[in-house]
């Protein structure tokens, strides 16, 4: 028993120190949660560009709202480049990306499509109405397979390809098909078309085809001095006939990924060995 009574009153002396002791030390501080400004302003103004140009195809400036995406490319390229230049990557970021580029290479150009064309088809009766907005909706499930593949590679794919084409660029490809023709023609004049753009743009996203990814481009700070005069060149083209330039340089970087795929895999093909037929026997039939 009086064992017992000694543990019971150190333990209850002990209490109150503790409870002190507590008192006194300062809690530990948690980890203030937040997000790096920088990099997801430039996210949103290009999600803010992409949700003009839907906006501005609804009310039928189509060329404006082609542009509006053409700038969302463009800011869409900075905000990963200041986000490293700046040590400001999170995972935050990458996730506010990848719904921005669903908003403005996903949704954007399939409706600006529909809005300018593909919503036409519809005069020739309800199926052909059916492959109008069906066609737009491949271009849209694309674009949101392709970012949800992209995000799942993060960290394993080769860094200097893409695997199918990306997003961006199949945007840049349809809306400056879009730039190009609205200035001439009508959208309607081109319905049989728009939808070939839109199921091609959306397949190749989810194709297997390698495309340049242009992330290890310089390999060096020095490049050839031929790269200056074809820069001064590209943008001279730009400036006399910017949607046909533009048409043309989406055009060739997207047959681009199917060509470098094929040499690459023929490259890789084993030669094939000649077939010796057997020496002949002296009078033999």
């Amino acid at each position: 028993m009086g064992a017992v009574a000694t543990r019971v009153c150190d333990t209850l002396l002990k209490f109150p120190y503790e409870w002190f002791r507590m008192d006194l030390e300062p809690a530990p501080r948690k980890p203030r949660r937040g997000i790096y400004l920088l990099p997801n302003l430039f996210t949103t103004a290009a999600m803010f560009a992409g949700f003009y140009a839907i906006v501005a195809s609804i009310g039928g400036h189509f060329g404006n709202a082609a542009v509006a995406v053409f700038v969302a490319a463009v800011l869409d390229g900075l905000d990963g480049r200041i986000a490293r230049l700046t040590n400001t990557q999170s995972e935050f970021g990458v996730q506010y990306d990848s719904l921005s580029d669903m908003v403005s290479f996903g949704l954007a150009p399939s409706l600006v499509l529909y809005n300018w064309s593909l919503a036409s088809l519809a005069a020739y009766g309800p199926l052909w109405g059916k492959v109008g907005y069906g066609a737009a909706f491949i271009y849209a499930a694309c674009a949101a397979l392709r970012l949800a593949r992209f995000n799942t590679q993060v960290g394993v794919a080769d860094k200097r390809y893409f695997q199918g084409l990306a997003s961006p660029a199949a945007a840049g490809l349809c809306m400056s098909f879009v730039w190009m023709v609205q200035g001439h023609y009508s959208g309607e004049s081109v319905q049989f078309i728009t939808p070939v753009i839109a199921i091609v743009g959306g397949l190749l996203m989810v194709s297997n085809f390698r495309y340049f990814s242009f992330k290890a481009w310089p390999l060096s700070d020095k490049v050839p001095f031929i790269w200056i005069p074809a820069v001064v060149l590209i943008l001279v083209a730009l400036w006399l006939d910017p949607p046909k330039m533009l048409f043309a340089v989406a055009a060739i970087y997207t047959l681009s990924g199917p060509a470098v795929t094929l040499w690459g895999r023929r490259k890789r093909r084993p030669p094939r060995e000649a077939v010796v037929s057997p020496p002949e026997t002296p009078g033999a039939p």
